[in-house]
């Protein structure tokens, strides 16, 4: 008995310490656990942190990329604005029109490519050769286009870029209709866009016409003969563009504060100043009490570039709440459309019936009457031949012509003020800016140049 209970007592010894041998190693287990989770979160810290930086070093290096591309586009557009010289209106008769595509819905923009495509089958026959009869137009356009040299010539200027494809039925044959804008690209473009590298970036330029947009300076006209008109002007653009009263209201109290530190004018008279001539030298001020004046005269010219400049920078301060008038009104994969689109921040003081759309014409012939009349001849009339001056517009719409003749200061039949948009992109980062210029004849002057 004394040996077993021996026994027994020499076995419960080792129990005894290993209950203290377990809880160190849990706390240090739990220690390790601590120190790895410490670890881990500064390591996860400073690859975070790393991380960020080197975005943020790439990003420097792209954005210093894209503003270098961005200045040597500038400059590449600067030194080729003689270009413009050559800027002609285009003959589209037989092709659907620009005017009214601000207004269309999604639908209804489709339905008005069918119906573009089906004229297209009618009046130029020769460009679908070999469409199966037993298809309507609708639902079958173009099948088996033959190669040949003159092919891509002709389906160019209604978007069938690639000749090769041998077949194009259903509804995505209608994306052979290409909307020609007044100057062959689409509107408001003069030119087609050009895209080149140049370094690392991408640069592209487009070049707008700023005639056929609504000259926002017109609401705030100094002439009080014509401030109804032009209150009226600025409504029916307004009300064509889908705003209400609020926001109506509200763009009107904004050019009441711009008007209030400059007025607009849209004709201008040569102007004699007189300006102080510096006498020179203490002496000669003595001997001459009474400044020297010399009289100079300022052109017309001169004073709308000024006003121009004046009131660009008005337009585009904090005095004009610029988002509201770039809400978007429609988003499609073809088309972004909004009211900033269609207008003019930049001191325009015409409108140029072969350009402008049917919003921007009702509005400028407000301010003689008929506006919507007048208007629907002029998109009408100007698919075949563009006018080449107002007063064959008064003949050929002789029944407009008085309210024409109150038009005349507020329209033009060739465009003068044009803006040069240059954007540069490199990895994630953007670079843009605009040069506005003003084309009298052969002289082409800067406005403004904004950089963004």
């Amino acid at each position: 008995m004394c040996n077993h209970h021996l026994l027994r007592h020499q076995d419960n010894r080792p129990a005894e310490k290993a209950e203290p041998s377990a809880r160190t190693s849990g706390v240090v287990l739990l220690v390790t656990l601590v120190v790895l989770l410490v670890l881990a979160t500064l390591g996860y810290n400073l690859t975070s942190r790393v991380a960020a930086q080197r975005h943020r070093d790439n990003y420097v290096i792209d954005y210093t990329n894209a503003c270098y591309a961005r200045d040597s586009a500038l400059k590449y557009a600067l030194a080729t604005l003689q270009d413009l010289k050559s800027i002609e209106l285009v003959s589209r008769p037989n092709e659907p029109d620009f005017s009214d595509l601000f207004a269309l819905s999604e639908p209804d923009y489709r339905r008005f490519l069918e119906q573009a495509a089906e004229e297209l089958v009618k009046n130029q026959p020769e460009l679908f050769r070999g469409a199966d009869d037993r298809l309507s137009s609708e639902s079958q356009i173009v099948k088996g286009l033959e190669e040949d040299q003159n092919i891509e010539g002709r389906l160019d200027i209604y978007g069938a870029s690639d000749v090769n494809n041998e077949y194009a039925s259903g509804p995505n044959a209608i994306d052979l209709v290409k909307i020609r804008g007044p100057y062959g690209p689409p509107w408001p473009f003069v030119t087609e866009p050009v895209e080149f590298q140049i370094g690392p970036a991408t640069v592209k330029i487009e070049i707008e016409d700023e005639n056929a947009k609504y000259p926002v300076g017109w609401a705030v006209l100094v002439d009080e003969k014509v401030q109804r008109e032009a209150e009226a002007a600025l409504e029916t653009f307004c009300e064509w563009m889908g705003f209400d009263s609020a926001r109506i209201d509200s763009l009107k109290g904004q050019l009441k504060q711009v008007g209030s530190i400059r007025p607009f004018k849209v004709d201008f008279e040569p102007v004699t100043q007189r300006i102080p001539i510096s006498s020179g030298g203490a002496g000669a001020r003595r001997r001459s009490p009474r400044p020297a004046y010399r009289t100079i005269t300022v052109p017309p010219t001169e004073q709308l570039t000024k006003q121009a400049r004046d009131i660009s920078k008005l337009l585009h301060s904090s005095l004009i709440d610029t988002e509201m008038l770039a809400a978007p009104t429609i988003i499609s994969e073809k088309r972004k459309e909004s009211a900033l689109k269609y207008m003019s921040l930049w001191g325009t003081t015409q409108v140029n019936i072969n350009s402008a759309p049917r919003q921007v014409l009702e509005a400028a012939f407000t301010f003689g009457g008929d506006a919507d009349s007048i208007a629907a001849e002029i998109i009408k009339q100007r698919r075949e031949k563009p006018f080449t001056d107002i007063e064959e517009l008064k003949k050929q719409l002789f029944r407009f012509s008085s309210e024409i003749e109150k038009c005349k200061s507020y329209i033009t039949t060739a465009s003068s003020m044009f803006a040069i948009h240059v954007t540069a992109a490199s990895g994630v980062a953007k670079a843009s800016a605009v040069i506005v210029v003003l084309k009298e004849g052969d002289k082409i002057e800067r406005i403004a140049v904004v950089s963004g």
